[in-house]
């Protein structure tokens, strides 16, 4: 029997009369549940989902630098002890399943020298600690672009570049590596901080850097030799992991070495991806002097699909730093990274508020199968019916006939594996209450243990939040803690809608359970 089913009563099921639809909107980022069923998988590991509201770090000393009032969703009373201390009590107890989620997981965290230069670094650094201290493994990538610019006026030396790298010469390597250097010890003695009274006291981090990397040139492009301008040709993954299971953070720069030892300047960029692929790191993270990816009128896109993401690269409508980092965040999650992150820098905790507020701070592109979940086709009937018989069969499920199907066919997504599908679900709207029903979630019991299931609940939010839903409830017999473990909470008859009210099969007892979106 499949481990992961819901939706003993459905609309379908039980009378002819269609649930009435709302209009689609665009797709808008979703709350990732986490539980035993599979890996976690969106924005906050646990499957990425985020926390709904970082609130009161600096009232209750979790870090000087952190405004109380970013993100946050309820307004703090200053002389009332006991509000704080419940407030305060409340947040850590919705903060630990982000915790847990993310121990032992790897993050490629990378940020240009325009960071160090605009004096954010100790503050980055001071959340990076943060991280670490909670378990989650972590690899430094650093730039240096502006720090090579100071190096190269000192040595009255100009700058040239062209298709979009810089050309590095003799003097130019020269500079990138005086660069490099310094951007390097600023970090170090930022990590050694441990002052008393401040974000860093009592931290215990060790830091390791050396030659992880190995490159080669660009050579020669259209005629342009790029002489010491380089490209990854391999990261050293063995290596860094054992560091990293020594609990030490990894430091990456911008250089690489060829195996006749010659130096090359690369691309914080290509490296921080290059690094994420080969240690498949569940998370790459590009802390930027942009805001993220942003739409032509302006408007912050919080979530991309790799589809998504890669028509908004090939429209060329993006400035060339911002496209520059879509394209690395493309290549890091076509390599297999999950989740790959574009925020600013400019704001004071942005890595904190990407990983653990609902909607981030940032663009985060996913990467999604498109062939493996996608909405329903006629095509699909038959294999949604193969999927859901044996439920229907040993009583899970109220039976369906291929009518039911093919009239609600629209409602299903499924999640299809070299042309067969492997689990389906259902959403049925009632926009008038901003409610949705999600039913028949089933997955096949070869599929059992790849979180197929929680994909699936995913699809199913976003598509809620699609249509202006604010809550989705499901109707099970047997799979109640499921749910409960992906922030459902237990509902009544009463809390439905008047029009699935009159369906509810009274017989079957269904359990109501209820999700905020």
């Amino acid at each position: 029997m499949p481990l992961e089913v819901v939706g003993d009563e459905t609309p379908a099921a039980e009378s002819s009369a269609r649930p009435p639809e709302g209009a689609r909107a665009a797709s808008r980022k979703s709350s990732d549940g986490c539980g035993a069923l599979g890996a976690p998988s969106s924005r906050c590991c646990i499957a990425s989902g985020k926390l709904s509201g970082i609130v009161g770090l600096a009232t209750f000393g979790m870090g000087a630098h952190y405004n109380p009032a970013m993100n946050s969703q309820i307004d703090l009373v200053p002389d009332t002890e006991s509000f704080q201390q419940a407030q305060f009590v409340e947040w850590l107890r919705s903060v630990a399943p982000y915790i847990h989620a993310f121990r032992n997981k790897t993050f490629v965290v990378a940020f240009g020298g325009e960071l160090v230069q605009d004096g954010m670094l100790n503050l980055l650094v001071q959340d990076i600690a943060l991280l670490h201290a909670m378990g989650m493994q972590i690899v430094l990538v650093h730039g240096s672009r502006p720090q090579v610019e100071e190096q190269m006026r000192l040595r009255q030396v100009e700058s040239e570049f062209s298709h979009g790298m810089r050309i590095t010469d003799a003097s130019a390597l020269e500079s990138s590596k005086e660069a490099a250097g310094e951007v390097r010890l600023d970090i170090e003695a930022a990590i050694s901080q441990g002052l008393p009274n401040t974000p860093m006291a009592h931290a215990r981090m060790s830091m390791v850097s050396g030659n992880f990397v190995t490159a080669r040139p660009v050579g020669i492009l259209d005629g342009i030799d790029f002489q010491h301008t380089g490209v990854v040709r391999k990261i050293d993954a063995e290596s860094i992991r054992h560091s990293l299971s020594s609990r030490k953070i990894v430091l990456l720069s911008p250089l690489g070495f060829s195996p006749t030892g010659e130096a090359f300047n690369l691309s914080m960029e290509d490296v921080a991806s290059s690094a994420a692929i080969a240690l498949r790191a569940d998370k790459l993270i590009f802390i930027t002097e942009t805001p993220g990816i942003v739409d032509p009128g302006g408007e912050l896109l919080h979530e991309l699909s790799l589809d998504e993401a890669q028509r908004i690269h090939d429209s060329s409508s993006l400035e060339d730093d911002a496209g520059f980092y879509l394209k690395h965040a493309i290549r890091a999650a076509r390599g297999g990274v999950p989740r790959a992150h574009i925020i600013p820098f400019s704001l004071d905790g942005s890595i904190l508020l990407e990983l653990f507020s609902h909607d981030g701070v940032g663009t985060m592109i996913s990467y999604e199968n498109l062939e493996s979940l996608r909405e329903a086709t006629p095509d699909d009937v038959g294999g949604i019916l193969m999927l859901i018989e044996p439920l229907e069969m040993d009583g899970t499920l109220v039976r369906r006939d291929r009518h039911q199907i093919e009239r609600d066919i629209d409602h299903f997504s499924v999640i299809e594996h070299d042309g067969v599908l492997f689990g389906c679900a259902a959403l049925y709207p009632y926009p008038q209450e901003k409610l949705g029903e999600m039913a028949c979630l089933t997955v096949s019991p070869d599929a059992q243990g790849a979180g197929d299931g929680e994909r699936l609940l995913k699809r199913i939010e976003q598509r809620a939040r699609a249509r202006g839903l604010t809550r989705i409830f499901v109707l099970t017999t047997r799979t109640e803690h499921w749910f409960l473990k992906r922030g459902f909470v237990k509902a009544t008859v009463d809390d439905l809608p008047e029009d699935r009210r009159r369906l509810y099969n009274w017989q079957r007892k269904s359990l109501v359970l209820m999700k905020a979106l």
